[in-house]
């Protein structure tokens, strides 16, 4: 690894540069899991072919995913969701984590703690809650509204139905995109230099003049990632449509190509046609984040950094009041209506005689499945984060760090997985699995769910460890190596440690990522390495939506547990 972080260093044409044969060594293994299957998915579409009869090439799928109404309309659906979200989550996520890391919120840990913890929510599990609360019939929110006078007598029901277009954009907006933006956002923040702000202050520049021209853009690149991953995500998006969407025919992109897998004769060429169609229009998201990123200059992390915060005022506890009303929202409500909707007899129905019971609990307790699947989701929630915090790390410091040939199309491929919908990817890498002799013996295990959970968290992983390495200052890795430390003591005393936070960030969204994932190893579960996840998806399909709902709050406190422990070992006690 020394040969390629070393700048300026000659080296003699016959010796075996070590550093670059490793980093060859990594871009080999991330092309072969990432760039195979994706191929895979790209010739499935010219197969036309019904399962099991002989291959036949053809357009046939091209012609259905560009023809047929209802999947131009998914593409519709699929690209206004997205604006929605993102015009809705970027500036309230921006102006929180300038709350939490710029100023003197008070209880501005506690509240951060509550976004994580938000994040960590199963999306099923937020959509069944505010399912109670808004329900157009039975809703808690809509009955009490629809005793009001002026709206019952105008209505005759509830202003609001979760089954609609805004009701999905409601669900995201509080659940990934606002939480997701807020965690990512905020330890960046608190990594800026104060002294560049201190600069403009003495300068003469106001508040709002000092963020606009020194915050913004030290922050760009880090926004930027966000906002591509932000709306990478929502391209992918499958739980909320599925469930909120279908009753009243709303499909975007991967419910449609769900709905193309499950049918009774599934038609691969179509589902993978239109899979590729989002890796095309995810494609120029990536390249233009490498080409507004190149060339530039991100540190804020220095020998000479400063760590100051900006005194509210009397805003203060205006802005106190605001943020825990939105902790409120994306924490407290659903927490509180999964946990009711595990005791209830019928899910929903407040109204019936005697609602309460604690026979749903009894049923998924006594389920032999039940302590399997617990044990599975464990070992398969640690092994996918010790994995992606050691090779998403590895190939974050190859792009960043290091002067390799390869490092541009390394980076760019750890962003394809984010390109091609779960479900369609779970389904390539279920033939890859099949395909590839070696690993064939790999499938029906916990390591094969490992794999996918490892490449599919590859995007967000990555990105957020590059993030945190573009802020450090490399005049501090530079000072270690003049004063006589070997590169792996430099990495490990230097690097490691300012980056603990980050790496204990990424670790733990890919635990909670690989406890509640559903459409990646839904087609590689077997009764052998059934998770939790797949558990609760089977009971859904079995319309056992009390005995889902504990499943869900079972996931939820499992995550909210590992949010707890990742908060108290590491990012309250190293984040700024």
């Amino acid at each position: 690894m020394a040969g390629v972080v070393v700048p300026g260093t000659a080296r003699p044409a016959w010796r075996i540069d070590t550093g670059a044969l490793a980093c060859s060594g990594v871009l080999a293994l991330v092309a072969f899991g990432v760039v195979y299957p994706v191929l895979l998915v790209v010739l499935q579409s010219f197969q036309t072919a019904l399962p099991g009869q002989p291959a036949r090439l053809g357009l046939d799928g091209w012609r259905a995913a560009l023809g047929e109404p209802a999947l131009r309309s998914s593409l519709w659906n699929t690209l206004t969701v997205t604006v929605a979200r993102q015009l809705i989550t970027l500036p309230l996520a921006v102006f929180v984590a300038w709350l939490l890391a710029r100023t003197d919120l008070p209880g501005r840990r506690g509240i951060e703690f509550a976004f994580w913890a938000a994040f960590f929510l199963p999306p099923l599990t937020v959509t069944l809650s505010w399912i109670l609360l808004l329900d157009p019939e039975y809703g808690l929110v809509n009955a009490a509204l629809a005793t009001v006078p002026v709206v019952g007598a105008r209505l005759g029901k509830g202003p609001f139905d979760i089954y609609s277009f805004w009701g999905i954009v409601w669900i995201h907006v509080i659940t990934g995109s606002l939480t997701v933006k807020v965690i990512l956002l905020t330890p960046a923040f608190r990594k800026m230099n104060a002294a560049f702000e201190e600069a403009s202050r003495v300068a003469g520049a106001g508040t709002l003049r000092t963020a606009l021209r020194i915050t913004v853009p030290v922050m760009a690149p880090v926004i930027l990632s966000v906002l591509l991953l932000g709306t990478m995500v929502s391209l992918q998006t499958f739980e909320v449509e599925q469930v909120l969407g279908t009753p009243f025919r709303f499909f975007v992109f991967s419910t449609t190509i769900y709905d193309l897998l499950v049918t009774r004769v599934p038609r691969y060429d179509a589902a993978t046609a239109l899979a590729v169609l989002v890796l095309a229009a995810t494609l120029p998201l990536i390249v233009a984040q490498q080409w507004a990123m190149r060339g530039r200059r991100y540190t804020t992390v220095t020998g000479q950094f400063q760590s100051r915060v900006h005194a509210l005022g009397a805003w203060r506890w205006p802005a106190l009041a605001f943020a825990l009303a939105l902790v409120a929202i994306v924490l407290g409500v659903p927490v509180v209506f999964a946990l009711l909707g595990t005791f209830m007899k019928l899910f929903g129905f407040f109204n019936v005689p005697e609602p309460w019971t604690l026979d749903n609990w009894r049923t998924v307790l006594s389920d032999d499945l039940f302590a399997s699947s617990l044990r599975n989701t464990v070992i398969l929630a640690l092994g996918t984060a010790v994995a992606a915090v050691l090779l998403h790390s590895l190939i974050a410091y190859i792009a960043v760090r290091t002067r390799y040939a390869g490092r541009r199309l390394l980076d760019f491929i750890s962003w394809l997985p984010f390109t091609v919908p779960g479900v369609i990817l779970g389904l390539a890498l279920l033939w890859l699995f099949l395909g590839t002799p070696f690993l064939r013996p790999l499938y029906g295990t916990t390591a094969a769910l490992i794999v996918a959970g490892l490449i599919s968290g590859m995007p967000l992983g990555v990105q957020i460890i590059k993030s945190g390495l573009m802020q450090l200052g490399g005049e501090l890795e530079e000072a270690s190596r003049i004063a006589g430390a070997s590169w792996w003591t430099t990495y490990r005393r230097i690097v490691l440690r300012l980056m603990a936070p980050t790496l204990m960030a990424v670790g733990m969204i890919t635990f909670v990522g690989a406890a509640r994932n559903i459409a990646n190893v839904a087609l590689l579960s077997t009764t052998a390495n059934r998770p939790l996840a797949i558990l609760q998806l089977d009971y859904i399909a079995q319309k056992k939506l009390e005995e889902a709902v504990v499943i869900a709050s079972i996931i939820m406190l499992i995550s909210l547990a590992g949010a707890l422990v990742a908060y108290v070992l590491g990012v309250r006690g190293n984040v700024g």
